[in-house]
């Protein structure tokens, strides 16, 4: 209809901005609303609660015409009609000449697959993305229930990831990714179809509201435009991938072009591939029964091979030819939609009757790397592959061809093959998991042995390699002579029985119990909705306090008996983790007074994770008697660190909220960059509460003395621990969970609200 927005009125860092450059500009991280005049009040409330800049700008004027103006100088960089933007713009013509391209074919020797594999697995598309991995927060929201890693070693090999929709653990969203550049190369239109075949063969293992017709894609194009030849290429890839959707019954809504992939230099012009990167996700039925590239540890279960192309094994694109600096001239493809679409919704079947222990995909690196991957993320499992179900002599093919393929774990095999074949979908027995530390594989009269941890070392050498570029001196190292002799382990509770009757909790509970706690927040925390909803859960009724609240006068801490500082990056760590959030309580008369008087009363209890645990020791909340307090520090690599490991519950620990779990050795998620703790008196000064089960990185991953996690007051009142316990109180939270307590409802890390809960209500009765 029209608007005026004030150019004056706009929040301008750089004085020397022309008009136009101001209109034109790009910032991010700012959003545009428009709102009723009358709601305007509380949106300022809100922004000024949770210091947020709000700036009002403009007005709807209704006059059809678009305008920005300067109150104070007069200019008008932009002033037209309505019709001016949505009109008919002008179409784009594309003109090309289509380029052929010839590549050598592959040759190889079939007495080298070990040098080959080495080679393979060292490819960056196939080697571990440990370092990748490791330092982003794998953790936050608490709503994450399949990231990256899998497995007791926790290693980055996951074929999707799930979000949940709540914290009930059930509906969610799942997310993965497919792209075939080499592939491309060769044949654009094949690349694209393969592009989409890899996204869905890694969704695949998520149980899917609707099958294959639940699926949306986006579709990212990164491609050299305006060179002879490639805009040709694009249109053939384009084609393809909207034919391939259409056939498929699925829809792309959304996409990013990228179409200027060229770089020039003094000498030359590097070309990127063109490439479409496709991302698929979906609703997810229930994200407790998805599964992931480890083997179930049972000997004797068996694997099955499924197919998703009938095209012949073929090495053109593949990992395999790139390490002979190769492309080659036959290429992966799938011609048959209906069939794979037919297969898709078969293996959902499957998922959805649990009948999936374990899957994973064939892609970048072939089946071998397939079958290696499946091995990788535990210690102590090997299979026994037969090749003759391929239906090809060459053993290089058989195990390096990338033509798109799902590998099953499953109990009964020859049921699970029938049952395929009875909905059209071909399948064959590939292979029997055994107690051992080998992949062999057979083909005819050939039988090569695999040895699995040398190998395993060689797919994590990549990360290794690359971790040291990005990690303090000698870390890297440290953790690739580490990461595999960390598996996670579980000691829990003897009275824990995973049912959340046995805590008297009211499932999704609306009334009152009367018990009031609160979360303490400041500006940048993320983990206060998860923080809330586990202390909800455990019977508390949960006020949200954020530190405007304190300082305003608004809250004051003196009908709550239990508060949490919650974990995150306050004030982004501008001055150090949680350096700001101190001087919000030390320098607000009022917020230090609440403080002051919350401690004071002998019937509070207070929990900081994290961010929350900086607080509380740069507060000095935990030992308030020592001349010198505690410190946390960067950690030892110099660098954020995410990672789901093992800690141990300090023997007789005096912690109201630990106590109960004593001696216990559990997992939990870490998400931190400064999490080193420094004391300056000796160990024994200190209640430690919680300690990393190792003393070495990444097991302890700050490098804290004594394998410091966690420290608790001399009356166990409370505690500050740099693990998010509050992220770990469901199995489907935690990055591995024992087999045999699938079935859990929670983790013994609610029974530490639970205790919270408890002691409150003995102290106020």
């Amino acid at each position: 209809t029209g608007g005026k927005i004030d150019l004056s009125k706009l929040p301008v860092g750089d004085p020397t901005l022309s008009a136009k450059e101001i209109v034109g500009n790009e910032s991010q991280e700012r959003m545009g609303l428009v709102i009723n005049q009358r709601n305007l009040d509380v949106l300022q409330d809100v922004a000024a609660r949770e210091r947020a800049p709000l700036y009002v700008v403009g007005d709807i004027t209704g006059d059809h015409q678009f305008t920005f103006e300067s109150s104070l100088t007069g200019e008008k960089p932009i002033d037209w009609p309505l019709e001016d933007m949505f009109g008919n713009p002008p179409k784009t013509i594309m003109n090309d000449d289509t380029q052929t391209s010839s590549f050598e074919e592959i040759t190889f020797d079939e007495e080298k697959i070990n040098e080959y594999l080495e080679a393979v697995l060292q490819l960056e598309a196939v080697a571990s993305k440990d370092w990748l991995t490791n330092k982003v927060d794998r953790s936050v929201t608490g709503k994450i229930a399949q990231q990256q890693n899998v497995g007791s070693l926790q290693l980055p090999l996951s074929n999707y990831g799930t979000m949940t929709l709540d914290y009930r653990g059930k509906s969610g969203v799942a997310t993965a990714v497919g792209h075939a550049p080499t592939v491309a190369l060769i044949d654009p239109a094949a690349g694209s179809r393969i592009a989409i075949g890899e996204a869905l063969s890694n969704i695949v293992f998520a149980p899917i509201e609707g099958g294959l017709s639940g699926i949306s894609l986006s579709a990212n194009w990164m491609w050299p435009c305006k060179n002879k030849g490639e805009d040709a290429r694009l249109y053939a890839a384009v084609e393809a991938v909207s034919d391939f959707a259409c056939e498929l019954g699925i829809n792309i809504p959304t996409g990013k072009d990228s179409l200027s992939m060229t770089q020039k230099y003094k000498d030359g012009v590097v070309y990127a591939p063109g490439t479409v990167i496709i991302s698929a996700s979906g609703e997810v039925i229930d994200v407790r029964k998805g599964v992931t590239p480890n083997l179930l540890k049972e000997a004797g279960t068996e694997l099955v091979y499924i197919p998703l192309t009938q095209v012949p094994l073929s090495l053109g694109g593949s990992s395999f030819a790139q390490i002979l600096n190769k492309l080659g001239t036959e290429v992966p493809d799938i011609t048959d939609a209906a069939q794979f679409k037919k297969t898709f919704n078969a293996v959902q079947e499957l998922l959805d009757q649990n009948k999936i222990l374990a899957g994973h995909d064939v892609s970048s690196g072939g089946l071998i790397t397939t079958l290696l991957e499946m091995c990788f993320a535990e210690n102590g499992i090997g299979i026994q592959a037969e090749l003759a179900v391929l239906e090809e002599s060459s053993l290089a093919k058989s195990l390096f061809a990338e033509n798109p393929a799902l590998v099953i774990q499953v109990r009964d095999a020859w049921q699970i093959v029938e049952m395929l074949a009875q909905k059209g979908v071909s399948a064959s027995i590939l292979g029997t998991v055994i107690d051992d530390t080998s992949l062999t594989v057979l083909l005819g009269s050939k039988e090569i042995v695999f040895d699995i941890p040398a190998f395993r070392d060689v797919w994590y050498k990549t990360s290794y390699l690359l971790d040291e570029k990005q990690t303090a001196s000698g870390y890297a190292k440290e953790r690739f002579e580490n990461y595999k002799n960390h598996g996670l382990e579980f000691k829990l509770p003897e009275h824990f029985t995973g049912s959340l009757d046995a805590y008297g909790i009211a499932h999704g509970r609306k009334t009152s119990t009367g018990i009031k706690a609160a979360i303490i927040r400041e500006k940048g925390v993320n983990g206060d909705r998860e923080m809330a909803y586990a202390m909800w859960l455990a019977g508390f009724d949960v006020k949200d306090v954020h530190m405007t609240d304190l300082i305003a006068g608004r809250e004051d801490l003196s009908d709550v008996h239990f508060i949490a500082f919650v974990g995150g990056f306050s004030n982004s760590d501008v001055l150090g983790s949680a350096k700001g959030w101190a001087g919000a309580f030390l320098y607000n008369e009022k917020a230090k007074l609440a403080l002051d008087n919350f401690y004071a009363r002998p019937d509070t209890l207070s929990l900081g994770v994290c961010n929350g645990c900086q607080l509380m020791v740069h507060l000095g909340l935990i030992h308030p008697s020592h001349e010198k307090q505690a410190r946390l520090l960067h950690n030892g690599s110099g660098k954020f660190e995410s990672i789901y490991l093992n800690v141990d519950v300090t023997p007789d620990t005096e912690s109201v909220m630990l106590k109960s779990l004593s001696g216990s050795k559990l997992g939990i998620w870490v998400a931190h960059g400064e999490g080193k703790f420094e004391f300056p008196f000796p160990e024994e000064t200190y209640n430690i509460a919680v300690r990393y089960s190792h003393g070495t990185y990444p097991a302890n991953p700050n490098s804290s003395p004594f394998n410091t996690a966690g420290i608790v007051s001399d009356d166990g009142r409370h505690l500050a621990m740099m693990p998010h316990l509050e992220r770990t109180t469901f199995p489907w939270q935690c990055g591995y969970y024992p087999e045999e307590n699938k079935n859990d409802e929670c983790t013994p890390w609610l029974e530490a609200f639970v205790n919270a809960r408890k002691w409150v209500q003995e102290q106020t009765k």
